[in-house]
């Protein structure tokens, strides 16, 4: 039997500890390629760099061979990594694990989720694997999660144009009250900027901000890891809003 191919990317850089449990974690299944930035990507979106060259590196994490750095943005990884990297296609692509949650309104700005998508795009399985803390450093758990739902991708597969977005929380693994499908929320950021001037008296901003829940259902992600549950939640890049068609086609647009 063939061994998966499976390549991991994220938003948070090569050298984030969140990268490396992943990459531990999928070993265990298949052939792990890395090919992630080579700085901070966060909040990037699916933004890929069309007017400077792409260059890639080879990285080392603890004296070993642990796999290219590139500097742009996931969505650029995830193309070199399968046109120019890779021989062959992969079986699955694997973006996480991120510091801090990709749930509701977040994932249209997420350099993770995005990752994912572009693999969709390109016609790979794909799921983005974030843990909902900004601080902690114990990714096992969320490496756990990894390994179970990527092996079963590898089994059943997933329809055309969809990833699965998966949301740990930052608990012990005890508290965990349950692993669920749920629906991408509406919640987002009343967001700020915060204005302050520099040594040399110029003004600057700081987008600063307070997260709103606008969600009471119990299936929507948000929600879900409040309550200390997986999130797992099945979402595609088609944005087309098909309730709002037939009313569109009533309006007078043409000349």
């Amino acid at each position: 039997m063939k061994t998966p191919s499976i390549l991991i990317t994220n938003d948070d850089g090569i050298y984030a500890p969140g990268i490396l449990q992943l990459y531990k974690s999928l070993n265990e299944i298949g052939l792990v390629t890395v090919v992630a930035p080579l700085i901070e990507k966060s909040a990037v979106g699916h933004a890929i760099t069309i007017s400077d060259p792409l260059r890639v590196i080879e990285v080392e994490r603890d004296g070993t061979f642990f796999g290219y750095a590139v500097n742009g943005t996931p969505a650029d990884c995830v193309k070199l990594g399968i046109q120019c990297i890779l021989k062959d296609k992969p079986d699955l692509v694997v973006s996480g694990i991120n510091l801090g949650p990709n749930t509701a309104t977040n994932i249209i700005y997420s350099g993770t989720v995005s990752a994912a998508a572009e693999a969709v795009i390109m016609g790979i399985p794909a799921m983005a694997v974030s843990l909902t803390s900004f601080t902690s450093k114990d990714f096992s758990y969320a490496g756990k999660i990894a390994y179970r739902i990527a092996r079963e991708i590898l089994k059943h597969g997933l329809p055309e144009e969809t990833l699965l977005n998966v949301n740990v929380p930052s608990v012990p693994e005890h508290e965990i009250n349950d692993i669920i499908i749920t629906r991408q929320g509406k919640g987002r950021y009343q967001e700020a900027f915060d204005k302050r001037t520099d040594p040399n008296n110029r003004t600057y901003y700081w987008l600063t901000g307070k997260r709103m829940m606008l969600d009471k259902d119990p299936d929507v992600d948000d929600l879900a890891v409040m309550h200390n549950k997986v999130s797992i939640t099945p979402i595609h890049y088609d944005l087309t809003n098909y309730d709002f068609l037939k009313e569109l086609n009533k309006w007078n647009l043409k000349p």
